[in-house]
């Protein structure tokens, strides 16, 4: 069960979440000390917290500037209750980063709607901390919408390969600047050469997904390894470049040369926007994607 942090010394708040919320799944749990706030935030990982009405001398905006610079609960939804009407005493509230602010008195009605937004934004919004791209859920639905939609729907899936002896050589920094700068290339190829509603989503570590349409799918393929192998060469030192390899040891830990981290891009299109679920086309991606790591050119199409 999911929990709801609920900061305050009275426990009005967190009655109303577990009479209210329980049946959907979350738990409130109540803190009265600063403190213990940020400890379980870190511990507990909550999907949202709410800072109560406090009497007891409690510094909220403290904890809110603790829990945003912390960057393991730097994203959970902050919702302040207070008795400060002032003007001033908001725009301090949201300029340390809570997402609403309900003043005292409140409506019950308003204080559990919000907290129903909160949560649905979390779901629908969370992105990829490293690469800004949206992922889980948000990627789910992204497809389930192509497929169910009347238009032709092509879905690219794109995976680095070598990247572990790439990790392996140069660091894990290094790695993640690779897997930045390949989402940063969808993106750029997509908006210059895609259309307006293509989407990208970074399904996690070094795979991706762009969604588009079958017109599309190859112009999209092309520049995006074209630019890719372009581009990822500044990452490498610059013998390894000459030698097209990457000096290392295998796992046994003798010396090996590693080829150069490449890309490999799975397509499968649907042209007559036939009836699949989300689940036949992440298998047939699955399987273009292990089909185009056996290509000379890197990329393998299944058309339905």
């Amino acid at each position: 069960m999911s929990s709801i942090l609920v900061v305050e010394d009275d426990g009005v708040i967190t009655q109303l979440v577990r009479k209210n919320l329980a049946c959907e799944g979350y738990r409130a749990v109540s803190v009265g000390k600063g403190d213990d706030a940020v400890q379980f935030a870190m511990r507990g990982m909550p999907c949202l917290a709410i800072m109560g009405g406090l009497r007891s001398g409690i510094d909220c905006y403290k904890v809110i500037q603790q829990l945003r610079e912390h960057p393991k609960c730097m994203h959970i939804p902050i919702i302040m209750v207070s008795a400060l009407t002032s003007l001033s005493q908001k725009v301090r509230a949201y300029e340390l980063g809570v997402d609403s602010y309900i003043t005292q008195p409140y409506c019950c009605e308003e204080l559990l709607a919000t907290v129903r937004r909160q949560l649905k934004r979390v779901q629908q919004t969370m992105l990829s901390p490293l690469t800004r791209l949206p992922g889980g859920l948000q990627l789910e639905r992204a497809v389930d919408y192509k497929l169910r939609g009347s238009c032709p729907w092509s879905v690219l899936y794109l995976d680095l390969d070598n990247f572990k002896a790439f990790n392996d050589a140069y660091g894990f920094l290094k790695g993640n600047d690779m897997i930045q700068l390949l989402g940063s290339i969808c993106q750029q190829v997509v908006y210059e050469y895609g259309n307006a509603d293509d989407f990208v989503g970074h399904v996690g570590g070094d795979d991706f997904v762009v969604l588009t349409t079958p017109d599309r799918e190859k112009v999209l393929c092309n520049h995006i390894l074209e630019r890719y192998k372009r581009e990822s060469l500044a990452f490498y030192r610059p013998e390894d470049v000459q030698r097209g390899s990457i000096g290392g040891v295998d796992r046994n830990g003798r010396p090996y040369q590693f080829p150069l981290v490449t890309l490999s891009i799975g397509v499968v299109s649907d042209h007559l926007s036939c009836a699949y679920s989300i689940t036949e086309v992440s298998s047939l991606t699955a399987e273009a994607k292990r089909l185009a790591k056996q290509s000379t050119s890197n990329v393998s199409h299944i058309c339905l």
